[in-house]
């Protein structure tokens, strides 16, 4: 099916009075007011940047490794923290103090947003990013979200877009929601087991990364990175969020042959994937496959990844490289 080488709930609310937030590897900071900003009028031709979307319950430092080995190639970096998440994350009182009958009813001020807030910071970012030269945008698991959002607000800003082991919606599964139900995702595991408190009357999946339970511990390693040693699973787990918007998951997010389907697009699929299964990977890529079959997916696989990618991430930013071209 392909070359293993080379391949609503909508929330009531919106919070667009956050500030837009980009953290920036290699000496360029990108922040404040980047939704505003007008599209590149005159793109100067400097270096590529690479924006690096993280996906559920996660942060811009998520991509800190790959961030590292592309500016050492000599690429410009910006790891997005979506709104409410990184350097503005919300940390429940009662999460710190493992109150987890408190924790299951604070309020959380995640609540109310979903994709157009995401999209807005993304797509800000994108712009500021043009002026200076192409854009590879990436995104991670729920990242894919926003890829396919951007890709449809700004396709002639975009170089080209990356998948990472991430959700790619169609017509036929319009939201991460969709995705996840799909059969192809049936071997898939769920965290709703370990979800504190009522998510509808929350408004957010809220789930509790500093638990001390053997078997909760041992549903969350598996999920992200069963094949991790213990210490770097930890490690992983300190730099995850609580809470995460529902509405982030019913939102659609089906890209148009028209826009998103003229950027080229590479999907790196992870083989070992629990979260999102690598029967869903394939059936996502086919769909989009189907859809544009002139601008196909290039497929790299790395059949030994769980969902967060190898431990060693070297190859990974080796294939993020070549987009740049």
């Amino acid at each position: 099916m392909m070359d293993a080488t080379n391949e609503q709930r909508t929330g009531t609310t919106r919070r667009t009075a956050l500030r837009d937030l980009g953290i920036a590897v290699g000496g360029m900071a990108l922040a404040g007011g980047l939704g505003a900003s007008r599209a590149a009028a005159e793109p100067r031709r400097g270096p590529t940047t690479y924006v690096l979307v993280h996906g559920t319950h996660s942060a811009g430092a998520f991509w800190m490794p790959i961030a590292r080995e592309l500016t050492l190639r000599g690429h410009r970096v910006v790891m997005v923290d979506q709104p409410g998440q990184g350097a503005e994350a919300f940390v429940p009182e009662s999460y710190q103090r493992q109150d987890l009958k408190a924790m299951a009813v604070e309020p959380s001020p995640l609540e109310g947003l979903g994709l157009d807030d995401y999209e807005a910071r993304v797509t800000g970012i994108v712009r500021r990013a043009a002026r200076n030269g192409p854009v590879v945008l990436v995104g991670h698991s729920l990242g894919g979200v926003s890829v396919s959002r951007v890709g449809d607000a700004v396709p002639h800003l975009l170089h080209h877009i990356c998948y990472m082991a991430a959700f790619c919606p169609s017509r036929a599964l319009p939201t991460a929601d969709a995705c996840t139900a799909a059969p192809e995702n049936a071997n898939a595991v769920s965290p709703v087991e370990l979800m504190v408190g009522d998510q509808d009357q929350l408004g957010v999946l809220r789930l509790n990364f500093r638990t001390g339970d053997g078997r909760e511990l041992a549903l969350l390693k598996e999920m992200s990175c069963a094949d991790y040693p213990n210490a770097d699973f930890r490690r992983f787990m300190a730099g995850m969020q609580t809470d995460e918007p529902i509405a982030a998951y019913a939102g659609r997010a089906v890209g148009r042959a028209d826009s998103w389907g003229r950027v080229p697009r590479t999907y790196l699929r992870f083989g070992k994937d629990r979260t999102i299964a690598t029967a869903l990977q394939d059936r996502m890529v086919a769909e989009a496959d189907a859809l544009t079959p002139g601008n196909r997916f290039r497929v790299h696989n790395f059949p030994e990844a769980s969902h967060v990618g190898p431990l060693d991430l070297a190859p990974i930013a080796e294939v993020l490289d070549t987009l740049a071209a």
